[in-house]
């Protein structure tokens, strides 16, 4: 099981390069709860999280480390997809959350 890093780190220590990343969150059209999650943060934010983490994860750690992935812009969008549905997979059980309207 992975385990959040440090939020400040160079985003290639922070996401695993896109070869090691499980096709299911490659695939846009089969689209997963976490692609999803994903989609809903990127473009329109999302509020009212109930975050379930897998056992001996922090979630205030997971999150920082996945919102310090959704800002950058030193990768393509299709990695970063891919890469934060992953480790969400990796870090929670689920999520339950509202996306955000206007």
């Amino acid at each position: 099981m992975l385990k959040p890093k440090n939020p400040n780190l160079p985003i290639s220590e922070l996401m695993p390069p896109m070869a090691e990343i499980p096709e299911q969150f490659k695939k846009h059209k089969l689209k997963n709860k976490w692609n999803k999650l994903f989609t809903d943060w990127f473009y329109f934010g999302i509020e009212g999280c109930e975050w379930i983490p897998k056992e001996g994860i922090n979630t205030d750690e997971a999150y920082a480390h996945i919102a310090s992935i959704m800002g950058h812009i030193d990768c393509r969008h299709e990695h970063k997809e891919a890469g934060v549905a992953y480790l969400l997979s990796e870090f929670f059980e689920d999520v339950k959350y509202r996306r955000k309207v206007g």
